[in-house]
């Protein structure tokens, strides 16, 4: 019974839910942002953090864990192997860590339940906290660490050492004698239906959770909503290209973005370059990668961009267990991979990789 209601209910309930939980609007979303960047620009500290940066710099950003209680509707639960390597890896090379938001689902599960099931992950986060290299940034679906009294003693709890919570985090680098600035926060500011909105959760909770724990269904593979996903990095992008020397890295919508572009949509840019050079090894190479197909979170080409100042982070709870992020490092930024190779390797896979100074407003995507 359960796999027939699988394939006659899954498709539909998931467009129900990506149509009531996410409804972004352009003049919402750009108002938003450019409040949040204020704001951390003139009281830094209280909404979010400022940091200098440089060469010598490293900073992975992860987002959109989704971390549960490991029932059938925990989107995590797949994932987990992969991040704890990855977070092994970065802890070892004294990375930042920013966790950019809905990092625990609170919106389909209780607190007690995230925080008892997912112990190997928070002591793995634990570690960069006792480098003081720890950022957490809250999301949508873990707003619970911005708005109740309560959060600071639990967050104390977990990491074992008092943990402020942020809406936002600007990078300050100087690149080419250019100051140039780099805005991180969640990017759920201006969804009418993600920031703050009742019955969002309510449907969330109350609604999907069953039904995911019953058909037993993960929703994020590219099939899903992705038109809706790319209207809403195209809204931040455009926020970006009124900005000057500033570029803004987000997560929320669990589709990797670099340079203004999807990973998918780079690819196909590389393929018509190599058609025109007439490479056929390449051509028969990126071929191939598109064939099989495993493009986790991304979506059809829309070669729509000018600018290289919108990035996003894509998700740590694909239905594959892989997961991607941005890394920044070394005077570059990078879009990687970390997937399950076998049952006991995992592996860190570079996407996508770009200098630092080409974020700056004289360059141009290639």
């Amino acid at each position: 019974m359960r796999a027939f209601l699988q394939k006659i209910l899954t498709q539909p309930v998931i467009t129900l839910a990506n149509k009531l939980s996410s409804r972004p609007d352009q003049t919402h979303v750009h108002k938003a942002l450019t409040t949040l960047f204020n704001k951390i620009q003139t009281k830094p500290g209280k909404n979010g953090l400022i940091l200098d940066f440089d060469n010598t710099s490293k900073l992975i950003i992860f987002s959109d864990q989704h971390k549960g209680s490991r029932n059938f509707n925990d989107d995590f639960a797949r994932s987990e192997k992969n991040y704890l390597a990855a977070l092994s890896y970065y802890n070892t090379e004294n990375y930042l860590y920013c966790n950019l938001g809905d990092s625990e689902e609170l919106w389909k599960n209780t607190l007690n339940g995230v925080l008892k099931s997912n112990t190997a992950t928070f002591d793995q986060e634990h570690l960069f906290s006792q480098r003081n290299a720890f950022i957490k940034v809250f999301g949508n679906h873990d707003l619970y660490w911005d708005n109740d009294p309560l959060a600071p003693l639990t967050l104390e709890k977990v990491y074992g050492q008092k943990i402020k919570i942020y809406e936002g985090v600007i990078l300050r680098l100087v690149l080419k004698n250019t100051p140039l600035s780099i805005f991180l926060t969640h990017g759920h500011q201006g969804d009418l239906q993600s920031d703050g909105n009742w019955f969002s959760k309510w449907f969330v909770s109350t609604i999907w959770a069953p039904f995911q724990s019953y058909l037993r269904i993960n929703p994020n593979t590219p099939a899903y909503n992705s038109q809706l996903k790319s209207e809403h990095n195209m809204m931040m992008y455009n926020w970006t290209a009124k900005q000057s020397n500033l570029v803004l890295i987000t997560g929320h919508t669990h589709q990797p973005v670099f340079n203004s572009l999807t990973h998918l949509e780079r690819m196909y840019m590389r393929l018509e370059t190599a058609r025109q050079n007439n490479n056929q090894r390449e051509i028969q190479q990126i071929e191939v990668e598109l064939l099989a197909g495993k493009f986790s979170g991304e979506t059809s080409p829309r070669l729509a961009y000018s600018k290289n100042t919108y990035f996003n982070t894509g998700c740590c709870c694909f239905s594959d267990g892989d997961i991607t992020g941005i890394e920044i490092e070394g005077g570059k930024i990078r879009l990687i991979k970390w997937k399950s190779e076998g049952t006991d390797h995992t592996k860190r896979i570079i996407l996508e990789e770009s200098k630092l100074e080409e974020l700056l407003d004289a360059t141009k995507i290639n």
